[in-house]
């Protein structure tokens, strides 16, 4: 019977010889082949019952067995096999070797064996040794399954009484050994079990378990349960137990579940450490769960004062706070559900004295064994009581606080907004009062009313408020420009006056507590660990932030009050990060990438739950780790952008969402950068950072911007179908929209049309998750949607004129994907198709060409302001698009074809120039401070203007008009724009530069052609610069320069001779180059002031001798122009070339002391600008102007005292110089170190006041006041040099008689 299986013949040998046996041993032919049967297999097992440890027999063995079991089969087919007592003597034996198919044989066993105890042991035992035998081969580990999974088909055979008799030691032995806890979970697979055992079984046989768990060795006590159960939670309890509670939890709902878990705790001593933890993974994985716990609680409560039952009242403070300690998403806090159950008076124990007795008795009891957070929730949170009752909670309170005291916790330190029932440890109190401010501040902000827990903690918890609360508000930092929420909300609390009088002193004495103000590697991929139930992710998520917090290590309680002042610092010039927190950080944005895509094959991001969220919530709860992972993002969008994949841009746009929703735990971003081509920025809430990282300066960076805002606005319109606008304009930055405006008309010619179509917002997505996806085909989709359209008419939405012209001017032609053509189309379209006939609500001009004009040029100079950085106002340092500088010349030659066809009929009719106009309005915007800061801004805007002037055609200066039948030419806006601004950025003090000039004269010959008489009008024009912007005839000092083209240009235009104002200053240039290349003496025609200016350009570039002859040359009767061209030269003394300036002040003071003309008077009637001198005057700067003081101190040490005093003048023109040289100390002029000058102007006067002869302190009265608010010493001396003359009558003797 041990060979091979046997064939028919030897089949029908063995039955003869089995019934020749049995009829000599007197028994039947069934029972002797079932006891032969026994005997064999007892042979075959002999060597594996020589250990105790081993179940399993080997495969030489398993086959013998196996052609051993075929010949039983044999036999029971020819009716020569008793099966009943081949049982019992396999029993008695006690030998688990059965094959898959020979399972209803075991089952057969089961039910045949009399002695259910001796059955069940046996069977866990063997049970327990195969999972500790088997050696890992797929031979063992397929035989070890097809055994297990035959359990619960062994529990439907069996009656539960006979599996209530396991023994304990069992139980310990699946929690001691992970080894041979792994394969018993596989006896609880549904999907294993499902096919094999009915509904009802399967139930019965995971309720048993259940209990088996919850009930096995209950040695723990409640004093333990108390002070444990923290460890018991779902992310610190055993993954094993954990894992076995889900899988019995798939087949039960969480109503049945917490029934169950009620009958337990009623009918059982149960083990604490098992319940707690069960209760911990139910209230986590079952979505229902929250509120049946709630109900379990309030039956446990309601039975427990109704009864005064202790066991009850004990099971429901455990469970309440077990199920609080997995956090306010998954169930209430323990604060909030002592404050329910006991915080009023329909309490369950406001019953009655003896319901109050209770409760306090219970809870003191409790005290020796609490931990502080639940003593400090009992103290800030106590029971409702009458005052009747009030001596019970006065006398728990006071022994809480003792026990308070022991453990070193201050009750006066407690928060305004501390989870008191939370696991963390407590933080430092410096800490929580920063929280609490932070808690505050963000309800002012919803509620607009200060919280109703700061107004009690003003008048009730005094302490904490005073030395906690209001230092922790009033924590030094630098003030925004504008008031900030915590601005706010200090005065909202001392209009309410809920400042300490103290406080409120120490802000209003000590203002200074409030300061004023290369290529990376993409991250590699990796598997995916979120779980598919979403149930679990709450679990997942929790497990993921500890397992972080293990890797960045726990925050320090200082480190934990910085990180709520912490302000996010990103560098886009250069952001680096360590190795350490980049590899954290790309672990954690691949999960999320990953886990999306994942989530999208199978359903749009409105129906994946709220994991996102959750995700996202949790990393930014790591608030150190939030520095890291924007430095990131900035590596990744800003410089790798057109090189991420499209799992890379879905995934981060998602995320960005995510991080938008989250904007109220992620703190204020302060951009650093070097490149202009990035500006800084100071406070950026998180929704506005990502304007920063999206940049659209070349053709491959627009591309990477339209896909990713394409996939961000897709993500939010799925995932947020039914948001309002101000939750849209939360979550999804109207700057995504406004790029998409910019990017997907210019690189998608079909975008350009009119036609919309309606597409789900799901299908968009799902396109856009596939992996062979089109981002172009994606945008248009998203473009040609009516719901995106209609959104586009929100104002706040809309591209206006303007941020598309800044946008396109940052975009250069070298680095753009459009062909010079396409380019220019595309710039047709958008102007005189999109912008142009829009309307002003919709960011267009509403028809008006100047008006778009005026947009442009303000464009232009805003471009150039935040780009470029003109040092010593040189070239730009970042380009602009030029082709939109010809699209502004295109249109102004336009729009002055416009206006020549409607000129106006006089100057009264004009309205403003579009471009003085715009200029005007840009400088009044920049104020007129004195401050340098102000004065280079200005400057620096001037410089910017001037460049487009001259970008446009010279005609555009001057307009002309229709007078009765004549036309003529109005240049008054030009000159009133250069009176009052551009006379202040010429570097010669009196003169335009020479392209400002030329562009004035081209421009007056061409407008002149639309005029009856234009050489009459060219002569009166400039006839009128004489009187009007006499600077401007100043700037003719250029002529040499100006001839060639003008005269050019006159002949081409007129054929005729030059006009007589155009022959009048060729005159004085002649002149001028004459008298100062002739030895003979000349004469210079009138006025003075001009021949002065063409004169003095030849003696600034003159040498030192030919300066002195010509100056000598100088004859007296053209005198005037000698002190005029002296202004021009104190001019220049205030300008660049000092020396040279100085060498001609003093050769011409020196002529004019020779002839004995005083040259103070210069002085004098240039500052008040009288005199024959008021032209020269009014073309100076007022800046050089103001530095005439400086001016006069250079030149007094050159000259002796006694000289200058003879002078009756002199004293007054020097202290009142003096007194304008300390204002401009005062005001903070640091030109030409005027420190030192004044020290010097100091001393000179000193040395001069008392040699000053008496009658030149006769005019000095006026100046002593002024001159005493800032030199009180030179006042005095002032007063004591200065004896008035007397009248020489009152010292006669009296004529009495």
């Amino acid at each position: 019977m041990l060979g091979t299986p046997l064939s028919l013949l030897a089949l029908g040998v063995l039955v003869s010889a089995l019934q020749e046996q049995a009829s000599r041993l007197g028994v039947p032919l069934g029972i002797l082949s079932a006891r032969t049967a026994a005997t064999n297999i007892e042979k075959i097992s002999l060597v594996s019952a020589e250990s105790r440890q081993a179940v399993l027999l080997n495969v030489e063995k398993r086959k013998k067995l196996s052609c051993l079991l075929e010949t039983v089969k044999d036999l029971l087919a020819c009716n020569a096999f008793c099966r009943l007592l081949f049982c019992q003597e396999m029993w008695k034996m006690q030998v688990r070797t059965l094959e898959n198919h020979s399972l209803k044989r075991l089952l057969l066993c089961l039910r045949s064996h009399s002695d259910t105890p001796t059955v069940v042991a046996w069977l866990c035992d063997s049970l327990c040794l195969l999972c500790k035998q088997m050696d890992g081969s797929s031979q063992d580990a397929e035989l070890l399954g097809l055994i297990l999974s035959g359990k619960p088909l062994a529990f439907e055979t069996l009656e539960l009484s006979a599996w209530e008799m396991i023994p304990a030691p069992k139980l310990s032995d699946f929690h001691r050994d992970v080894a041979s806890a792994l394969p018993w979970l596989n006896i609880f697979s549904v999907t294993t079990n499902k096919s094999k055992v009915a509904q009802d079984s399967l139930q019965q046989f995971f309720i048993h378990t259940l209990t088996q768990i919850l009930t096995y060795s209950p040695l723990l006590k409640v004093s333990d349960a108390i002070n444990l159960q923290r460890e018991w939670s779902f992310a610190r309890s055993s993954l094993l137990l954990t894992t076995l509670y889900r899988r019995l939890f798939v087949v039960f709902s969480a109503e049945k579940l917490i029934r169950h878990l009620q009958q337990v705790l009623e009918t059982h001593e149960v083990n604490w450490h098992h319940v707690l933890s069960c209760v911990s993974t139910l209230v986590v994985c079952q979505a229902d769960a929250e509120h049946l716990v709630k109900d379990l609680l309030g039956h446990l409560l309601l039975k427990a004062f109704e009864n005064y039952d202790l066991e009850n009242m004990i099971t429901a403070f455990l469970l309440a706070r077990q199920a609080a300690l997995e956090g306010p998403a998954i169930f209430m806090s323990y604060a909030e559900w002592f404050k329910v159950s006991f915080g009023n008076a329909s309490g369950y124990h406001g019953s009655s004295k003896k319901a109050s007795v209770f409760l306090f008795k219970f809870l003191s009891d409790l005290v020796p064994f609490e931990v502080p957070r639940y003593l400090k929730v009992h103290i800030m949170h106590p029971p409702f009581v009458p005052t009747k009752y009030r001596p019970f909670l006065l006398e728990y309170i006071s022994l809480a606080k003792t026990r308070l005291a022991d453990f070193k916790v201050a009750i006066e330190d407690i928060g305004l907004y501390e989870d008191l029932s939370a696991a963390k440890e407590t933080l430092q109190p410096q800490c929580q009062a920063l929280q609490d401010v932070e808690k505050a501040i963000q309800i002012f902000e919803n509620t607009g009313k200060i919280p109703t827990s700061v107004m009690e903690a003003s008048i009730f918890r005094r302490s904490y408020y005073t030395s906690r609360f209001i230092p922790a508000l009033l924590t030094p930092r630098v003030l925004p420009e504008t008031p900030d929420l915590c601005m706010a909300f200090i005065d909202a609390l001392k209009s309410e006056w809920e400042f300490p009088p103290l406080c409120l002193l120490s802000i209003k004495s000590t203002p200074s507590t409030f300061l004023k103000a290369g290529a990376l590697a993409p991250f590699t991929p990796s598997h995916s660990f979120l779980p598919v139930f979403p149930a679990a992710v709450p679990a997942q998520i929790a497990e993921i932030s500890e397992k972080l917090t293990a890797v960045l290590g726990r925050s320090s309680d200082k480190e934990e009050a910085e990180s709520f002042n912490l302000q996010i610092h990103v560098n886009i010039s250069d952001p680096k990060l360590d190795p350490r927190d980049q590899e954290v950080v790309d672990l954690l944005l691949t999960t999320f990438c990953q886990n999306l895509i994942a989530a999208s094959y199978f359903n749009p991001p409105e129906r994946q739950g709220l994991w996102p969220s959750l995700y996202v919530k949790m990393m930014c709860g790591h608030r150190h780790l939030l520095p890291s992972l924007l430095t990131r993002l900035c590596q990744l969008l800003y410089y790798q952008g057109p090189s991420l994949s499209e799992a890379h841009v879905l995934g981060l746009a998602a995320l960005v969402i995510h991080l938008n929703e989250s904007k109220s735990l992620i703190p204020e971003v302060n951009i650093c950068s070097q490149s202009p081509e990035s500006a800084s920025a100071r406070g950026l809430p998180i929704t506005e950072y990502w304007n920063h990282l999206l940049r659209c300066r070349t053709g491959e960076s627009l591309a990477f911007c339209m896909r990713f805002c394409t996939a961000v606005s897709a993500y939010f319109f799925c995932k947020f179908p039914s948001r309002s606008h101000d939750g849209f304009c939360t979550l999804l930055h109207p700057s995504f929209i406004k790029k998409l405006q910019y990017a997907v008309p210019r690189l998608i010619l079909e975008a350009r049309g009119t036609g919309c179509e309606e597409e789900a917002a799901e299908l968009l997505w799902k396109s856009l998750s596939q992996p062979a996806l089109s981002y172009e085909r994606a945008a248009l989709c998203l473009w040609k949607q009516t719901s995106f359209q209609e959104l586009l008419q929100e104002r706040t939405l809309q591209l206006t004129f303007q941020e598309w012209l800044l946008l396109e001017l940052g975009l250069h032609p070298d680095e753009d994907t459009l062909s010079p053509s396409e380019r220019q189309d595309f710039h047709y379209w958008a102007l005189y198709q999109w912008y142009l006939p829009a309307s002003p609500a919709a960011g267009g001009c509403d028809g008006d060409l100047a008006k778009a004009c005026a947009i442009l040029i303000h464009a232009i100079l805003d471009f150039s302001q935040r780009y470029c950085i003109p040092p010593g106002y040189s070239c730009m340092k970042v380009r602009s698009n030029p082709d939109i500088h010809c699209r502004l010349q295109e249109m102004v030659l336009e729009l002055e074809l416009d206006q020549k066809r409607t000129l106006p009929r006089s100057s009264r009719d004009k309205e403003e120039h579009f471009l003085f106009g715009a200029f005007q309005s840009r400088l009044r915007t920049l104020g007129t401070d004195s401050a340098l800061a102000e004065q280079l801004r200005r400057q620096q805007e001037l410089l910017l203007q001037s460049r487009i002037l001259l970008s446009l055609p010279p005609s555009v200066l001057i307009t002309a008009c229709r007078g009765g039948r004549k036309t003529t030419l109005d240049c008054e806006d030009f000159f009133h724009f250069v009176n009052t601004e551009l006379r202040h950025i010429c570097s010669r003090g009196y003169a335009l530069s020479y392209e400002i000039t030329a562009c004035f004269f081209r421009g007056l010959l061409s407008a002149s052609l639309d005029c009856d008489e234009p050489v009459r009008e060219v002569n009166a024009v400039l006839a009128a610069c004489r009187t009007k912007c006499p600077i401007i005839i100043c700037s003719a000092l250029w002529w040499q320069r100006l001839e060639p083209a003008l005269c050019s240009q006159w002949k081409r235009l007129f054929g005729a001779p030059l006009a007589h104002e155009l022959k009048r200053l060729k005159e004085c240039q002649r002149s001028a180059t004459s008298f100062f290349s002739s030895e003979a003496a000349g004469s210079l025609p009138d006025p003075p002031w001009i021949s002065a200016a063409f004169l003095h350009l030849p003696l600034r570039q003159a040498t030192r001798g030919r300066m002195r002859e010509t100056l000598k040359r100088l004859a007296s009767d053209v005198e005037e122009v000698r002190q005029s061209v002296l202004i021009l030269i104190f001019l220049q003394l205030l300008s660049a070339s000092i020396p040279k300036a100085l060498d001609l002040c003093l050769e011409m003071l020196g002529c004019l002391e020779e002839r004995g003309i005083s040259w103070l008077v210069l002085f004098n009637s240039l500052e008040k600008g009288l005199g024959p001198y008021q032209i020269l005057h009014s073309t100076a700067s007022d800046q050089y102007r103001r530095l005439l003081p400086v001016a006069f101190y250079s030149l007094i040490p050159c000259f002796h005292s006694d000289q200058l005093t003879r002078e009756q003048t002199f004293l007054s023109v020097a202290v009142d110089m003096y007194t304008r040289l300390l204002r401009l100390y005062m005001e903070g002029e640091t030109a030409m170190d005027p420190l030192e000058i004044i020290t010097k102007a100091r001393q000179f006067l000193l040395q001069t006041i008392p040699r000053c002869p008496q009658k030149s302190f006769l005019s000095v009265q006026q100046l002593l006041e002024p001159c005493g608010e800032l030199d009180p010493e030179i006042k005095a001396l002032l007063l004591n040099s200065w004896k008035p003359i007397a009248d020489e009558n009152l010292h006669d003797e009296p004529f009495l008689f």
